[in-house]
């Protein structure tokens, strides 16, 4: 809504910001100087003991030295009361008498019967708090004490009650010349079919308040003292000023607590949240008499980034929760979220308070899941996966509901999480290491203390492309005659391991020198221990260009193979980088033929050049013999039958 030119500056002008301030501060009498304006308290947005947050009452600003919060009369509403702009400039417009501008003549008169719906849902308010005091509501009382609810949390939360008898509002209200089309629209009775005059909405019901964000008295709720009756609890009709689906029980003050660091906390009735009130956790609502809407959660997000819904412990519980998620997962967004705090079995939250206090609630909260593990239990909980139809039926059940998350960002996060649940429900069970001879089918026996420490298993897949790197590297530096022909691949060589990075760049820069030069600027450019201790590593001594350097051929084929292995790991890796994006927006045949020829390239370029040109022959027993090893064998066998026969 568009405000009118000078609106706000005359708002401005008719309010007094120290006054407005004042209400949620003490001021330091010894700083203060009322009479210039010039106010100090502590800081209402942080917590501290001195005086650091100044008003000036004439220019209508205010700053705090220790956190630098600033800003005039409507921002101040805004931050201390956590509301939006127009409901700030609207509550300060209402303390001073200005009436807020509307869009059209029709606005205005929606504006004008709102507002009498309003009075007239503040005189029946009065009527049911009076009504509660009486003899009528004695068995009320009664309840309400064996509830834990005192007198001045009845006040505190205004409760009231409804006494029998069809007429009794309404007559009241008749009687104070309010009429009975305005009662009928406030939702406080109903027309008769059968010719007579309205009647109550609620009667022999103990009566909670609604107040919209604004403190309106909108509607209200009845809780039934016969136990006969039909409805347990029942709320207002719809009218024009309450919409069930868009207001919460609480609303104000828990909008306040939550703006203050409060976690906002989401329970099922009207006594759990004054319970949960009352016991420190003011920043509690309630949906009003149906399941969270659409509209409520938006609210709900307006108040906390990450409401706790505090359902029952049951499987009713359970299943209102199971709705929340399914209305929630369309409209997560980047840290817009919800959490689930599940009571003990049998136990609402005001349940719990009354066994175990506040610390047992305070506990749960603390504990509750995130949305993602909540959608995990529903979806795993008391059922087998012991068939690959089984297993396939939860992957269709949880890629559905990924399907369903708007937001790219937040649907990729999610099919992390749950990716990696997946592992640990489905991960291999490994068999315990026995003693004695270990069968084929036994579990391999621990690994040695050497063996963890060594940087395969410390880095894994990384480790082996430095253990390649090293290879590499070292060759090099030993057969410096083909540098000149790797120079573009080892320029484009990532080197994780700084020493290896500087021995790459020494190699590079001094190509063109001796051997003997080479060799003392790669020692000067990676100190001469460091280097010794590299060629000593044990894995160089099984290269055998290593072990008998001079052969140019074969130190050739070694460089190229192991750069070739470690382009096939890097682009294995960057494949399935790839797809682990691709799989949050759900996997294809496409992501898995890739997949596929990504490991089939770096399988093809582990194996050993020499494995891949070596011809075999078929032995009598099917088994595969080396062609060369053989004739190798045959040649021998003759001369060893030769020398028999000259013998």
């Amino acid at each position: 809504m568009s405000l009118p030119p000078g609106f706000l500056d005359e708002l401005r002008s008719r309010t007094s910001l120290s006054q407005v301030v004042g209400r949620k501060v003490m001021w330091d009498n010894r700083k203060s100087n009322q009479a210039k304006g010039d106010m100090w308290a502590p800081c209402p947005f942080h917590q501290e003991k001195s005086a650091s947050f100044h008003v000036d009452d004439r220019k209508g600003f205010y700053y705090c030295f220790g956190c630098q919060a600033k800003g005039d009369a409507i921002s101040f509403v805004k931050d201390s009361e956590n509301v939006g702009f127009m409901e700030a400039v609207e509550i300060l417009a209402r303390e001073a008498g200005m009436q807020m501008p509307a869009r059209d003549p029709q606005a205005q008169e929606k504006a004008d019967r709102r507002d009498e719906l309003a009075q007239v849902m503040e005189q029946a308010l009065r009527w049911f708090r009076m009504q509660l005091r009486t003899g009528a509501a004695t068995a009320a009382r009664a309840y309400l004490e064996r509830r834990g609810l005192s007198e001045p949390v009845q006040d505190r939360f205004e409760l009231g009650f409804a006494p029998e008898g069809w007429q009794n509002l309404r007559d009241h209200l008749a009687g104070q010349g309010v009429r009975d089309e305005l009662i009928i629209g406030a939702g406080l009775a109903r027309t008769s079919d059968k010719g007579r005059a309205p009647y109550d909405v609620f009667r022999n019901r103990i009566i909670f308040p609604i107040r919209d964000g604004r403190g309106r008295a909108i509607a209200f709720g009845g809780r039934a003292m016969d136990p006969n009756d039909n409805a347990k609890y029942l709320n207002s009709p719809e009218t024009e000023l309450f919409d069930k689906g868009r207001n919460l029980y609480n609303h104000a003050p828990a909008r306040e607590a939550a703006g203050k660091g409060q976690p906002l906390i989401v329970a099922e009735g009207y006594m759990d949240v004054i319970a949960l009130s009352e016991a420190g956790f003011e920043a509690s609502v309630a949906p009003l008499g149906t399941a969270v809407t659409e509209n409520q959660l938006a609210l709900l997000w307006r108040i906390a980034d990450e409401p706790v819904i505090a359902l029952d412990g049951d499987k009713a519980g359970l299943r209102a929760a199971y709705r929340v998620i399914d209305l929630a997962l369309p409209l997560l967004s980047a840290g817009k979220s919800l959490r689930f705090a599940l009571m003990p079995e049998g136990k609402d939250p005001d349940d719990l308070l009354r066994a175990q206090g506040a610390q047992a609630v305070r506990k749960v909260v603390e504990q509750a899941l995130p949305m993602v593990r909540l959608l995990w239990r529903r979806e795993t909980e008391g059922k087998v996966f012991d068939s690959p139809e089984r297993k396939a039926a939860l992957d269709a059940a949880l890629r559905e509901h990924l399907r369903r998350i708007q937001d790219p960002g937040l649907r990729r996060h999610y099919g992390d999480e749950i990716k990696e649940m997946r592992y640990q429900l489905f991960r291999p069970q490994r068999t315990s290491y026995r003693k004695g001879p270990r069968r084929p089918w036994d579990a391999p026996p621990p690994p040695s203390p050497s063996a963890k420490s060594s940087l395969l298993v410390a880095a894994g897949d990384e480790g082996q492309v430095q253990l390649r790197e090293a290879v590499i590297l070292s060759v090099l530096l030993t057969t410096p005659d083909i540098l000149p022909e790797f120079e573009a691949q080892l320029e484009g060589l990532e080197c994780a391991d700084p020493l290896h990075a500087r021995l790459r760049d020494a190699l590079l820069a001094h190509m063109e020198a001796g051997s003997e030069a080479l060799r003392e600027h790669c020692e000067h450019a990676t100190g001469k221990e460091a280097l010794e201790t590299l060629l000593a590593a044990r894995h160089l001594r099984v290269v055998p260009c290593l072990r008998n350097p001079g052969d140019t051929e074969a130190a050739r084929l070694t460089v190229a193979e192991e750069l070739a292995k470690i382009a096939a790991q890097r682009g294995l890796e960057a494949e399935i980088a790839e797809a682990e994006e691709d799989l949050a927006d759900l996997a294809d045949e496409a992501l898995t033929w890739r997949l596929g020829q990504a490991a089939q390239a770096k399988n093809q370029a582990v194996r050993r050049k020499d494995e891949n040109e070596t011809e075999y022959d078929l032995g009598p027993n099917g088994a595969r013999i080396d062609r060369s090893e053989r004739s190798a064998l045959d040649a021998l066998m003759q001369q060893i039958r030769f020398s028999k026969g000259q013998s």
